[in-house]
């Protein structure tokens, strides 16, 4: 693994080449059809995005099963009849330029919230599962899972992947932070179970390894499988950088090309110490320390700070969210922020309203019709 130089160089990761190291981190947008299915929304959303020079658009998190969905809202990928507009969106945003990824996810004892612009809990919902019968702040209590719970949801990351890669995506990402399923066995704040899927770290840890073997094992070779980790949750007793570490060690040799390194999402009432850069430290430690690519996320939407984390080697990748939610063209702005407008052109459709002159070629077609 080498260090990168510039935001603008491109990243390869088993064949998947993206034209720069700038993604579109996955953002629930909490609008789908109420049988999971994406609408026009998901379509402008993310294309608008691949227009303005990300190198990766990840959808929001898809739902491996309806009682692995956050809101009755949320994208899903448990059934072939959610197929049609995943390949539908897939293929839209490779026609931008961008390389079309998407994460799997389940949301295990968050399940069933409302939006978050209503707020609290869906009491016409369902029943979250969970490693423990243990709620997480003014949510519902779950249901403790079986063997066989734990083995269905095992099959549904299988099948979901599946149904991804015949979508089209060309990445899949393992949601494993931020509170929901994965992320809820790795924490001894949510995980309290005395079998072998708890207690120390071997156990906690055997769901989301055997999930990321399980997916490899499932996918073509030439798609490229990242892990969204939360590195710490920032309270005493809780998931930390070291085991985040040790589990990036040992995803990366059951086949995991990329860690997506977050934090945080186990409890709302966590301490965690927002501002620009601050979870770069977690992202540089699972770098260096468990010899991996890394994205790193948080707050970097200022196109020296994303610059500097690049060029420094303290991650190969920086995914943007909230930054990109306000400017959908923010990559084209970073290019002409850092002197780098020879390494992404705007499209000729909007050359102009950056005052550049559309190159001149009657054969090129740089976004094909939908």
């Amino acid at each position: 693994m080498t260090d990168a130089a510039n935001l603008f160089d491109p990243f390869t990761s088993r064949g998947v080449r993206l034209r720069n190291r700038i993604g579109v981190s996955p953002m629930c947008q909490y609008c789908c059809e109420p049988d999971g299915r994406a609408t026009d929304w998901h379509l402008a959303h993310l294309v608008a995005r691949g227009i303005g020079g990300a190198g990766l658009v990840l959808t929001e998190a898809a739902a491996v099963s309806p009682e692995g969905r956050i809101t009755g809202r949320d994208l899903g990928l448990w059934s072939d009849d959610q197929l049609p507009g995943h390949a539908r969106l897939a293929e839209a945003i490779g026609r931008t330029g961008a390389v079309p990824g998407t994460q799997i996810a389940h949301a295990g004892r968050k399940a069933s919230q409302n939006p978050p612009w209503v707020g609290g809990v869906d009491r016409d919902g369902w029943q979250p599962i969970g490693p423990s019968a243990l709620a997480q702040e003014e949510m519902l209590e779950p249901r403790a899972m079986s063997e066989g719970d734990i083995a269905g949801v095992i099959a549904d990351f299988v099948a979901a992947a599946r149904r991804a890669v015949r979508a089209g995506y060309r990445v899949i990402e393992l949601h494993a932070a931020h509170g929901y399923l994965l992320h809820q066995f790795l924490s001894p704040l949510s995980n309290t179970r005395n079998d072998g899927w708890g207690g120390d770290f071997d156990g906690r840890a055997r769901l989301a390894l055997e999930v990321c073997a399980a997916v490899r094992a499932a996918i073509p070779d030439d798609v490229s499988l990242w892990a969204r980790l939360s590195h710490t949750d920032w309270l005493p007793g809780g998931w930390d950088t070291a085991g985040s570490v040790e589990l990036s060690r040992r995803l990366r040799a059951l086949g995991a090309d990329v860690i997506d390194a977050s934090s945080g999402g186990i409890a709302a009432s966590a301490p965690i110490p927002v501002g620009p850069g601050y979870q770069v430290p977690g992202a540089e430690a699972i770098r260096r320390g468990a010899d991996v690519p890394v994205a790193a996320v948080g707050m970097l939407g200022e196109p020296e700070l994303a610059q500097s984390v690049i060029a420094e080697g303290r991650a190969d990748l920086v995914l943007l969210a909230r930054v990109l939610l306000r400017e959908p063209n923010w990559p084209l702005r970073a290019a002409e922020a850092l002197g780098a407008t020879e390494r992404l052109e705007a499209p000729p459709q909007y050359a102009r309203a950056w005052g550049r002159v559309p190159v001149r070629d009657a054969t090129a077609e740089p976004f094909a019709p939908l």
